[in-house]
């Protein structure tokens, strides 16, 4: 007996051990070639491919065709599962991966049928150079087909990986739109129902648009609400409704960036220096792929082109970069680029002048799903009330132009004006490009897609519907608002407003994030006379919470008298201001605590009319402007405007700090040791990550490290949101240039390039903006691949 059990437990050894060189071999047949020759059908000449020791890619071609077919092989095998989520989440497509949880996400995309849009407009899409887009499809599938075993995420979900096409760009491209900008425009419906149900006063107390913090380009800050006396609007009459709840608000991640610029007249030798650090979700690997691009083009000044930067695998060009002549980096620009547009309900035995489209939804394991698409000529009708009314949603994104490839051509652009002329015919979601050239010039100018609206139809961003006189809009990206050789030489934007007057009219507002975090970069700029590369590093790195500070002296001035417990406990924990988001910081981490309890009271109480009156239609408005109401609320504390549940401003703020203690004594009995690192702890996986068992998730995360910064300074950083960039270059000094990337290059967890470079991230520590010596080398020959 004791003989059959030891032969028993040794098969099941053996069995493990060879179940585990099963899995190994899997994965590592999944792992792209990094060294050695290998053949590619199609190429006109040698291409070679080096890596460096983070795996930042050098392309080396004959020709741009070349290039771009070795950079389609590259992003495929490094990232062919990424590339494919892009394309899925614009199409609408994702649930064919991951079964019926995926089905109401595709919903809401599919609605704006995009594949079939891109499908019908693919030329526009494609450019002037078809045969660019045409070899880089041709490199992705041979990447994918090159590869032993399909990359390791379609084993665990037992699918196969579908080829890529062209349109496959062009929606990985949407797919972006899809993230900086919001397919269902909710706020402005949400504020649109608020106007229609809140008296006038009070309305516009909460779309108030800036406040003392704004930094634009153009024009003065609108600086802080006047708050209406009681004469005009009065919380506590009668007609306002108690608030149920005080429930804490989740806030909205930025998504769009830092960018800022200096002119050659503020440096040593006349250089321009451009940085950009773009804020989006983060995950490992990367949303971004390093690469450096040289090929001759006799199109671009000396007849070659040298480009280094970010690109987004799915698509043939770098993002953001610099090429020996020009630098350039963008931030999400929130003009409004959406309308909704009221649908009438059809008279009985009339045409209603409605489109219908029956989109179908594949679902892995389960039946497809059906989409009924209803769609006017503004576009498709996103509610339907009971009579067949409702509201159609005109977006940028759904409009033939919105993607197109030839911004591509900024890898050649000579100078400023070069560079400026490119951005007329550029195809991308609305962004502030910031611009440098090598002669020291620097220029912003909005870029990309934006509504052409006709005079005498409502201002962008009135959270209006359209007149009825008003016809669907289309697209343009030329005649933008620029400014360029700015007199002090400074340039900087942070996705607060930038324009003002008949500009600003025209772009319209569609969310600009509180100016705080641009002012603190603007006021840093001015604090120099002389910049390095160094200092605007120094600047992206910035973590002083000077937007705190005065609601940490408020939070004191509550705690310091009190005789309740609970406050007597954060008066000891608070004593000390460390003045920045430090990991070790507990005052940071609890005047960021306070601010937003004492928020959440005060939208609650404002926000309570219009709650009650709409009830299931209420949508929350994300207040992005909201400090300009609130600060003037709890200085002046007017008796008018308080939430009709507190009996006095006192009661308010002290129910605010004692909600925070009780917040914080949940997670330990000792304030002193609730840090700002506890709470901002990094949080960034493979998105395959969410589909494993617990103790599995860590193999696809990057260290659970305690990180700095915070949303309303420069160094904006949270668990899973931030810096998905950094970037410091002037355009002929690009070996001086400075880099930071997360989550590092490659998707597969047994590279050497799985989260490489992320450290640097985390610590702030600069790296080299151009590749470093070369550790692989693939050379590619004309041929018929493996």
């Amino acid at each position: 007996m004791r003989r059959w059990l030891t032969r028993v437990l040794w098969l099941l050894v053996v069995l493990l051990i060879v179940v585990i060189a099963i899995v190994w071999g899997l994965l590592r047949g999944s792992l792209p070639a990094l060294d050695g020759t290998q053949p590619l059908a199609g190429l006109q000449a040698p291409v070679s491919v080096t890596r460096d020791a983070l795996g930042v890619v050098t392309i080396d071609a004959g020709s741009q065709a070349d290039a771009m077919q070795a950079l389609g092989l590259v992003h495929a095998q490094e990232r062919y599962f990424e590339m494919d989520l892009m394309r899925r989440t614009a199409a609408g497509e994702l649930a064919a991966l991951f079964g019926p949880a995926a089905v109401e996400m595709d919903q809401r995309m599919r609605v704006h049928r995009l594949r079939a849009r891109t499908r019908a407009h693919l030329a526009e899409a494609i450019g002037a150079q078809p045969e660019v887009i045409q070899a880089y499809v041709a490199g992705v599938n041979a990447g994918l087909a090159g590869l032993r075993v399909r990359p390791w995420p379609y084993l665990l979900l037992r699918q196969p990986p579908a080829p890529w096409a062209a349109e496959d760009s062009v929606l990985t491209g949407l797919a972006m739109y899809a993230d900086l900008q919001d397919p269902g425009n909710q706020d402005e419906l949400a504020m649109a129902r608020l106007r229609d149900v809140v008296p006038p006063p009070l309305y516009a107390l909460l779309a108030h648009d800036g406040s003392e913090w704004d930094a634009p380009l153009f024009g003065p800050p609108r600086g802080n609400a006047r708050l209406p006396g009681a004469d005009v609007l009065d919380l506590r009459r009668p007609l306002a409704v108690p608030p149920t709840t005080t429930a804490a608000r989740a806030e909205p991640d930025v998504h769009g960036s830092n960018t800022m610029a200096v002119a050659g007249a503020l440096t040593a030798d006349g250089r321009a220096i451009v940085a950009d650090d773009m804020h989006l979700g983060l995950r490992a690997p990367n949303l971004w792929f390093r690469v450096r691009l040289r090929y001759p083009d006799p199109q671009a000044p000396g007849g070659k082109v040298d480009v280094t930067g970010f690109s987004l695998p799915g698509l043939p060009a770098i993002v953001v970069g610099s090429n020996g002549y020009v630098a350039w980096g963008f931030t999400n620009s929130y003009i409004d680029n959406a309308d909704f547009v009221p649908v009438p309900a059809a008279a009985p035995g009339t045409v209603d002048g409605i489109r219908r489209y029956e989109e179908r939804i594949q679902v892995a394991g389960q039946p497809d799903v059906l989409l009924q698409v209803r769609e006017s000529a503004w576009g498709p009708v996103l509610h339907t009330r009971a009579d067949g009314s409702g509201e159609a949603l005109r977006w940028t994104a759904q409009l033939p132009g919105a993607l197109r490839l030839d911004f591509a051509a900024m890898a050649r652009a000579g100078n400023l004006d070069e560079a400026l002329r490119i951005a007329d015919h550029a195809g991308i979601p609305t962004q502030n490009l910031l611009l440098g050239d090598r002669n020291g010039r620097i220029a912003w100018r909005l870029i990309g897609a934006r509504p052409d609206r006709a005079a005498g139809c409502p201002p962008a961003g009135a959270a209006q519907p359209a007149a009825a006189h008003c016809a669907p809009w289309p697209i343009r990206s030329d005649r933008s608002p620029a400014l360029v050789d700015p007199p002090s030489h400074r340039l900087w934007t942070a996705n607060g407003r930038v324009l003002d007057g008949e500009a600003l009219a025209v772009a319209g507002n569609g969310g600009y994030d509180l100016g705080a975090r641009g002012r603190q970069i603007r006021d840093g700029l001015l604090a120099r006379d002389r910049f390095t590369e160094a200092d605007l590093l120094a600047i992206q790195l910035d973590d002083r919470a000077l937007f705190l500070a005065r609601w940490w002296t408020l939070l004191r001035q509550v705690v310091e008298r009190s005789d309740d417990p609970a406050l007597q406990r954060l008066e000891a924990a608070s004593r000390h201001w460390d003045g920045r988001a430090g990991i070790d910081s507990v005052s940071y981490r609890l005047a960021r605590g306070f601010r937003g309890k004492v928020v959440d009271a005060l939208t609650a109480g404002l926000l309570a009319p219009a709650k009650a009156q709409l009830g299931d239609q209420y949508l929350a408005p994300r207040l992005a402007q909201f400090d300009g109401v609130a600060w003037p609320l709890v200085t002046e504390r007017p008796p008018h405007l308080l939430p009709p549940t507190y009996p006095s401003w006192d009661a308010l703020l002290a129910d605010a700090a004692r909600q925070l203690e009780t917040d914080l004594a949940a997670q330990g009995p000792d304030l002193a040791q609730r840090t700002w690192g506890e709470r901002n702890t990094a949080a960034i996986c493979h998105p395959i990550s969410r589909a494993l068992p617990a103790f599995a998730r860590r193999w696809l995360c990057m260290p659970a490290e305690a990180l700095p910064g915070d949303r309303d300074m420069p160094r904006v950083q949270g668990p899973a949101f931030g810096a998905s960039q950094r970037m410091v270059v002037a355009p002929g000094h690009e070996a001086d240039g400075l880099v930071h990337m997360p989550g590092g290059q490659s998707g597969h967890p047994l590279s050497p390039f799985w989260g490489a470079g992320h450290e640097d991230w985390v610590k702030g520590t600069p790296t080299p903006f151009l590749p470093g010596r070369t550790v692989y080398r693939l050379d590619l020959t004309p041929g018929t691949a493996r």
